[in-house]
């Protein structure tokens, strides 16, 4: 199996999982007399083989993203770490533009003016260049995703 699609594996499980604690929500309380549509146990039965399953897949992820390697020689897992932070970066830059952005809302001279402490135009700049960083960054690391095998 190649690491994207156990990737895709492993966020399939985890929505089946969701699903079915809703499941187990929706049959853990009913009315006296009453039973519930889905028996709690099996239920319970069904998340623990699922979990078990889950947590065999990460481990297996893990090591697969330890052990492979980008051309450029990094690893899938600094590869991963880089790209949050650059994800996280871009974040950052966006949410200072959008606050340096002066309001055009001023009814008369007299109000208050605001004016931005940052150069918005260099951090659009590197708002962009930190944009292309990660896309090309993603688009190494979904290459090896589909050309790497997974590790057992």
């Amino acid at each position: 199996m190649k690491l994207a699609e156990a990737l895709v594996l492993r966020a399939d499980t985890r929505r089946r999982i969701d699903q079915l604690r809703e499941r187990l929500k929706a049959s853990a309380l009913v009315q006296e007399g009453e039973k519930p549509a889905e028996d709690p146990a099996e239920l319970f039965a069904e998340v623990r083989r699922a979990l078990d399953s889950l947590t065999v897949l990460i481990k297996q992820i893990n090591r697969t993203n330890l052990e492979a390697a980008l051309p450029d020689g990094r690893t899938l897992t600094d590869a991963l770490a880089e790209r949050d932070a650059l994800t996280l970066s871009f974040s950052v830059l966006q949410h200072v533009v959008a606050a340096a952005i002066p309001d055009q809302y001023r009814l008369a001279r007299t109000e208050i003016k605001n004016v931005a402490t940052v150069n918005i135009a260099d951090l659009r700049k590197e708002m962009d260049d930190t944009a292309r960083r990660r896309r090309e960054l993603d688009t190494m690391i979904q290459a090896a995703n589909w050309a790497v095998d997974l590790r057992e």
